[in-house]
């Protein structure tokens, strides 16, 4: 299975930073001994999901974050694509699209997110579009994913001021097939979606269809500063008490 990174945004919202912000310190690892870039995060559900490739989608000017990862983490191996200018995330998440065959599986997570349990994506099944969904306090900040009683994906609220749903996607997997099918969906309308709830949108209006999983317990983004606070009080609480349910956001993403 592929685990695409799309990592090539500008991270506004954060900086200044000397640095991208997928590499910003969040906890540490080793024991203690290192801090932990927020992205390795990702990446350890990614892997933990099923991932055995990973790419990350670059901007130009993001060689730290090849510097810093290299060529393969443990038996993971990574290959980069790069997005020219920042045009969304639908774009970055169709960039590695001549990496993938068909016949693989295809999960993405954003890099500036954290979130529990880490083993989540495989509650997912592998043979259509299905979301990770966690429960939010303020899911007018993120796509808000309504579903009716099977699960079935009947609409996304983006950044909705009414959402009637607090169960918000962050991450989700599907078939390469159906990846390629999106893209030439995408494709066909003019690559004019940038949002990828408003083409998941357009895509079920087609005919296409999503489940939504709600096996997600914790999530925050950590694209802000209040952000990043939240995530180190979620991961002392992930510390010390486990099993505790908290629901956590940020800012609004794509």
């Amino acid at each position: 299975m592929w685990g695409i990174i799309p990592a090539a945004g500008n991270g506004t919202r954060i900086q200044p930073l000397a640095f991208s912000k997928e590499l910003l310190p969040v906890g540490d690892r080793d024991g203690g001994e290192r801090p932990k870039a927020v992205s390795e995060y990702l990446v350890e559900r990614l892997t933990a999901g099923g991932a055995d490739k990973l790419c990350f989608v670059i901007s130009p000017g993001k060689s730290d974050i090849l510097q810093y990862y290299g060529g393969r983490i443990g038996r993971t191996d990574i290959a980069y694509v790069v997005q020219p200018t920042a045009a969304g995330l639908c774009d970055a998440i169709f960039r590695a699209r001549a990496l993938i065959h068909a016949e693989e599986s295809v999960a993405v997570g954003l890099p500036d997110t954290i979130w529990f349990p880490a083993d989540a994506l495989r509650s997912l099944p592998e043979d259509r579009l299905a979301f990770l969904l966690f429960p939010v306090e303020h899911p007018e900040l993120f796509d808000a994913v309504v579903t009716d009683e099977h699960g079935g994906v009947l609409h996304v609220q983006v950044k909705s001021v009414d959402a009637s749903s607090n169960w918000v996607w962050g991450a989700f997997r599907m078939p390469g097939r159906i990846f390629h099918e999106l893209y030439a969906f995408w494709h066909s309308h003019g690559e004019r979606e940038s949002y990828l709830g408003t083409l998941i949108n357009a895509w079920l209006a087609q005919g296409g269809q999503a489940v939504g999983v709600r096996a997600g317990e914790r999530y925050v983004d950590v694209g802000t500063l209040h952000g990043y606070r939240e995530a180190m009080r979620l991961l002392s609480l992930s510390k010390e008490q486990p099993a505790r349910r908290v629901s956590a956001d940020a800012t609004s993403r794509p």
